[in-house]
């Protein structure tokens, strides 16, 4: 018997509709009944969770918990959710919440040793909260996998294709958007004297704006990993 996959989500929405798209997409079915129940709180409403880890904003936590209690009430069997930089909170949320909750700083990790266990340094593309928090630096020192942050113009450019990916009016083309994204990535791909093995999507915002085409190496959609993981973890086999 499967499992039910609960996604707290609404950091941001169209992330969190992707996440369970993927999800969708990575299950084998073939008529309506082969796919996992899915039990969903898209909450916009969560206190800013960069601000938080800055010092500067009212805690997500108690509102994150909540939806975690909300998520089992509804049916939920565990919880994922389709937001990196909320990781940073994940022991308090864990603490409080009735179920399981999956990493997806721990699927990535996992993602990246099963695929590509040659990978020896990573580049990372994520906000500036959660790069400055080490979340994915941490985990993967303990894979002896070293990570690469992008330099202070190049996070500028990663900070603006989030903000404008979120934006459901943006000043910029989406054109323009990845491209911003792909020279970020190449300037880590590129670094003297070794670049990036590999790129990490460490925001669920920039899968929506950057692909694996735009990349001469591999790139870890970390909301794609997590869709994977959730399936796996409800009992069933993701394709391919």
């Amino acid at each position: 018997m499967t499992k039910a996959i609960g996604i707290l989500g609404g950091m941001g929405p169209e992330a969190t509709l992707d996440c369970f798209g993927k999800i969708i997409k990575n299950t084998p079915a073939q008529k309506d009944a082969g796919h996992l129940r899915v039990v969903m709180d898209s909450n916009p409403r969560i206190p800013d969770r960069i601000a938080a880890i800055l010092g500067d904003g009212e805690s997500p936590v108690p509102a994150l918990i909540e939806g975690c209690r909300g998520l089992e009430k509804a049916g939920a069997d565990f919880i994922i959710i389709p937001c990196v930089t909320v990781h940073y909170f994940l022991p308090q949320i864990q603490a409080g919440s009735p179920l399981p909750i999956l990493s997806i700083i721990d699927a990535v990790a996992e993602g990246i040793q099963a695929d590509f266990p040659e990978t020896n340094t990573v580049g990372l593309l994520a906000t500036v909260a959660t790069v400055e928090s080490g979340l994915f630096q941490k985990r993967l020192t303990g894979d002896k996998i070293h990570t690469l942050a992008p330099e202070t113009a190049q996070q500028a450019k990663i900070v603006a294709a989030i903000k404008d990916i979120k934006d459901t009016r943006p000043s910029r083309t989406q054109s323009e958007i990845t491209s911003d994204l792909i020279a970020a990535a190449r300037s880590l791909i590129d670094r003297e004297p070794h670049g990036a093995d590999a790129i990490i999507a460490g925001c669920t915002e920039i899968p929506l704006a950057l692909a694996q085409e735009h990349l001469p190496v591999p790139y870890f959609d970390s909301l794609t990993i997590l869709a994977r993981a959730a399936i796996r973890f409800a009992g069933g086999v993701p394709i391919g």
